[in-house]
């Protein structure tokens, strides 16, 4: 029976505010949800809106038509695929029996090794093309020395060579993903095929390989991304050979002024295939997904000493052939320079023209990624505090949002903050901030993904004694909980942070003169043939990574790197 008043009506959005319970973690929800929908949600709408725009202004699908009807841009989006999957297939030739090796056989000088694999993925890949334009270029040391001897092989420039250098950068996350899985295996499976009378290698392809299936389609998947988002290896190896991140940037920055409505609409499409390749992944894992105990994990096996020395030799080959990027800019930036030409003897010239013409990128690098790796940790943590002690339907969706830059390539981003804050009320474009807001935003995911493996660890008994002892949530947060995950939070914001210092792709975009970094100035040294300083700089870059890898080792207190 009704009341005489009549049916109660529902509240209004701001009664429901105020029915809320307005605590520190309700506010810390809201400011987080303002930042996504700010910096991520917005751009990426901007970036949509403005595909279906033509250069009059008005609504149109004439963009994507344009890019079916024309070979120019589907042709670079073959390209990108073709050469992603030529590189992820080799990445994965390389990976498993390496990290097969690795895990299940006592080869001498793994940790070595280790360092070796993470250091080359660790390491911008421009770098290692810049690298191997160095040494199998038209005027490589390599190619000069094997002409020399009679012999006409072909330079590196081409999609061969873009293939080349994704695989020796990319195969490492393999290695790593693989070995993980490798070292946790059940070997009560593998012992009940070798009772059933399976050889070696059969028991590899139908119990090891099939097990280690979503793990290795893990590591093949941040392989293809990887390689498909790339911006630099192409630009600089490709001379002619478009993929579809260069076709963007070129689109949108373009000497005749640009097509930034074609910009924006390849890199919708970049999003999508990217989107697509990660549910098909996701779709396959699901319908091969096996569990196992892990009650009884492979010892590692010794071997006879010369047998040793030869799986310890074929070990080290493919990490001495990717590492020798970063060896090949240390001995080059010693080398006497004259211009872009390379003279006999050594010196710190290049070094010495670095720090005097220069010198604005290097502060800018530091202090662009001190500043994010801040942010990125602070919110990191209480972001990942958030999705694991606060579940709800509300902290679901922001774990959703946040899953969204993994399949943003660091050229659709630049340019999606471009679309978004080019024009009143809010201008970012030429700021160091836009540099700070992409860099957070492309990095924060993996920050957020190690904080929340390392809280899924701690029990929840410890916040709950310090509560019932009088000290306020938010308190307990900074003072007991946020202290038991800093160690193993650092250690991962040390590898977001050598990442961030080696990022091109986004930066290339959206910085201006006065905010270029090093990487920026590498990229524009090599085009401009000043391979002296270039090197310079990547071996400041290189030195950098490899001091940040040892404060992460230690940090993480031997238990090894987890990328």
């Amino acid at each position: 029976m009704q009341s005489v008043l009549g049916p109660k009506s529902p509240p209004t959005i701001p009664q429901r505010l105020l029915l809320i319970k307005w605590d520190f973690w309700t506010v810390v929800t809201l400011l987080v949800y303002v930042f996504m929908f700010a910096f991520i949600i917005y751009p990426l709408f901007s970036l949509l809106m403005n595909s279906f725009l033509s250069e009059e202004g008005q609504v149109t699908i004439q963009n994507y038509i344009l890019f079916m009807k024309l070979k120019f841009y589907r042709g670079a989006l073959i390209n990108s695929f073709m050469v992603s999957t030529i590189a992820t297939v080799f990445a994965i030739l390389i990976g498993v029996p390496l990290a097969y090796v690795t895990s299940r056989y006592a080869i001498k000088f793994k940790g070595l090794l280790q360092i070796m694999v993470i250091t080359s993925l660790l390491s911008p890949p421009f770098i290692g093309a810049y690298s191997w334009i160095l040494l199998m270029g038209n005027n490589g040391f390599l190619t000069r020395f094997i002409h020399s001897l009679g012999i006409n092989i072909p330079s590196i420039y081409g999609w061969h060579g873009i293939v080349i250098v994704f695989a020796l950068q990319f195969y490492p996350h393999i290695f790593l993903y693989v070995s993980g899985a490798l070292k946790t295996i059940d070997t009560s499976l593998e012992e009940a095929s070798e009772s059933l009378g399976m050889n070696s290698w059969q028991r590899l392809r139908t119990i090891t390989l099939p097990l280690i299936f979503p793990t290795l389609s893990a590591g093949a998947l941040m392989v293809f991304m990887a390689s498909f988002a790339d911006f630099g290896t192409p630009m600089l190896l490709g001379q002619g050979f478009k993929v579809l991140p260069i076709l963007a940037y070129e689109q949108f920055i373009s000497e005749m002024g640009g097509n930034p409505a074609m910009a924006s609409t390849l890199s919708i499409i970049l999003i999508l295939c990217s989107t697509i390749i990660l549910f098909c992944q996701r779709y396959f894992v699901s319908r091969k997904n096996f569990s196992m105990t892990g009650m009884r994990t492979p010892k590692v096996k010794e071997l006879k000493p010369l047998l040793k020395w030869v799986f310890t030799i074929l070990a080290f080959i493919p990490a001495c052939i990717s590492i020798l990027p970063q060896i090949t800019v240390m001995i080059t930036s010693f080398i006497k320079t004259k211009g872009p030409v390379f003279q006999s003897g050594f010196s710190l010239g290049s070094y010495k023209e670095v720090l005097f013409r220069v010198p604005r990128a290097i502060i800018n690098t530091y202090s662009y990624s001190i500043l994010s790796i801040i942010i990125m940790v602070v919110a990191g943590m209480l972001i990942a505090y958030i999705l694991v002690r606060r579940k709800s339907k509300v902290t679901a969706f922001l774990d959703g949002i946040i899953m969204i830059p993994y399949v943003m390539p660091g050229t659709v981003l630049g340019i999606s903050l471009i679309i978004a804050f080019n024009k009143p009320p809010i201008v970012l474009t030429g700021t160091w901030f836009i540099l700070v807001i992409a860099y957070v935003v492309r990095k924060i995911p993996y920050t957020i993904r190690s904080s929340t493996a390392i809280l899924h660890q701690l029990d929840h008994s410890v916040e709950e004694a310090s509560i019932s002892l009088g000290v306020p949530p938010m308190k307990t947060f900074f003072k007991t909980t946020g202290r038991l995950m800093a160690p193993g939070v650092l250690s991962g914001a040390i590898l977001s942070w050598i990442t961030t210092i080696n990022e091109l792709s986004s930066t290339l975009v959206l910085y201006y003169g006065a905010t270029a970094t090093i990487s920026v100035t590498i990229y524009s040294e090599v085009i401009t043939s000043n391979f002296g300083t270039g090197a310079a700089l990547a071996s400041i870059l290189t030195f950098t990574t490899l001091i940040s890898l040892i404060i992460a080792s230690k940090l993480s207190g031997g238990k090894g790197l987890s990328l």
